[in-house]
């Protein structure tokens, strides 16, 4: 398929030959995004389910005790017919439910002292269709979207509508050691001028970077500045699911700050429930796009999840149920590495502080990033290659095109069982070590 809105195909049921339009060539055609949810798709309930070595996707593990926590508020859902009713049976308003947008700012206001109220809060169709909803608000070609670090979350890139909507940053890079590194925002290189708005994933997917707390309060200050709000998205961050390993504060908000949520991490995935705290403006603009585009929003896990905000029972479990259980799998992960890769060849892993994933850095890498990927891929691994993750960095600029760095780099998800984990990890390093002769 070719790029721009002349795009034609041929409707093979009737022939007749579709007029394309820009943006929806945009949105339709291949990308990062789109590769990996039909990898992960194909691999979880396609033809060869349960064959492929799963360390790409985003997708929770499935923790015990968590999941009997889903379990038991469905049965209680279940015993009480007017709740089924409910759920099943009447459409929320857009913002979404109106007693769980007022059990998640009752939430943040106890735990963390913001002042809101449900009128700062707008339930979304996922964090996914949240971003989506936030960058087409405030950003396009004249007023970018500013990402302080590239790389970035694979789902932003391929959102605008119009081509120029990112303005990323590389960052500085810090060598830790033989084996670690971490990434640090470059701010004296940081250009926010005329930015719609900034943005950061807290922890940074894909590389489980955690900005610190500095980072955060210098970027606050900065973005309000230029006249613009800072967008933080927590979907591995605290209070919930609190997938962050290293010391951090909770990001503080105000009205010119906006905080994206996600039921997926919690270990909701199925439910697409994303939450977006921000000034009332904001909220309500974002409710009044979901009356376009989706009319309401899903409400089975907001009545799955709003009982266990009221009662604290949502973050005791992200303390001490989730939070640990893939802190240990990220060291498990970083152990087993280790192991299978030795010092056969250069090697480099980002600072495990939060997240999901281990960020491999090969910086002697003789192929691309994607061929690794097509290459593991035959041997029934998976993983997401790099490249999807360094996007809207200045094209025009020799440098950030000869970046080695944006080639050299997978990401690899540790939630699968340690048997696939290390199974992944020792047909990769076979792999590197006949690539590396």
């Amino acid at each position: 398929m070719s790029d721009g809105p002349n795009n034609r195909e041929c409707n093979k049921a009737n022939d007749m030959p579709l007029r394309i339009s820009e943006a929806g060539n945009r949105l339709s055609t291949a990308t990062g995004i789109y590769e990996l949810m039909d990898d992960l798709g194909h691999a979880m309930t396609g033809p060869g389910a349960g064959k492929m070595r799963m360390l790409g996707g985003g997708a929770p593990a499935a923790i015990p005790a968590a999941q009997e926590v889903w379990r038991r508020r469905l049965a209680e859902l279940l015993a009480d017919p007017d709740q089924v009713d409910q759920v099943l049976g009447v459409y929320d308003a857009p913002a979404g439910s109106p007693a769980f947008r007022k059990s998640v700012a009752d939430c943040f206001r106890r735990e963390l002292g913001w002042d809101i109220t449900e009128q700062n809060v707008a339930v979304t169709a996922g964090g996914q269709a949240a971003f989506f909803q936030l960058f087409t608000l405030l950003g396009d070609a004249t007023q970018p979207i500013a990402l302080p670090i590239s790389p970035e979350y694979i789902g932003y890139a391929d959102q605008g509508t119009q081509p120029g909507l990112f303005r990323s940053h590389r960052p500085k890079i810090e060598e830790i050691g033989p084996h670690d590194f971490k990434y640090h925002v470059d701010f004296e290189n940081l250009d926010l001028s005329g930015a719609g708005a900034v943005c950061v994933s807290r922890p940074t997917n894909p590389s489980g970077n955690v900005l610190s707390d500095h980072e955060l309060a210098r970027l606050t200050q900065l973005a309000k500045a230029e006249g613009c709000p800072l967008i933080v998205d927590n979907a591995y961050g605290q209070p919930f699911p609190g997938a962050i390993f290293t010391q951090a504060s909770p990001p503080p908000w105000d009205h010119d700050t906006i905080l994206v949520y996600s039921l997926s991490k919690l270990g909701l995935p199925g439910t697409r429930t994303g939450v977006v705290i921000a000034s009332e403006e904001i909220a309500r603009r974002v409710a009044a796009m979901t009356a376009v585009v989706g009319l309401a929003n899903n409400n089975t896990g907001q009545a799955i999840v709003g009982p266990l905000l009221d009662s604290g029972e949502a973050l005791t479990l992200s303390r001490d149920v989730i939070k640990p259980f893939y802190q240990e799998r990220a060291k498990l992960a970083r152990e087993i590495l280790a192991e299978a890769f030795g010092d056969a060849f250069p090697y480099r892993v980002h600072l495990t502080e939060g997240a999901f994933f281990l960020w491999l850095w090969l910086p002697e890498l003789p192929i691309g990033s994607r061929e690794l990927y097509e290459r593991l891929k035959r041997r029934d691994v998976l993983v997401v290659p790099g490249d999807y993750f360094f996007y809207g960095l200045p094209e025009g600029d020799s440098s950030s095109n000869e970046w080695p760095h944006r080639r050299q780099c997978l990401r690899l998800t540790f939630s699968q069982s340690e048997q696939t984990v290390r199974e992944a990890l020792e047909i990769m390093a076979e792999e590197l070590r006949a690539l590396h002769g």
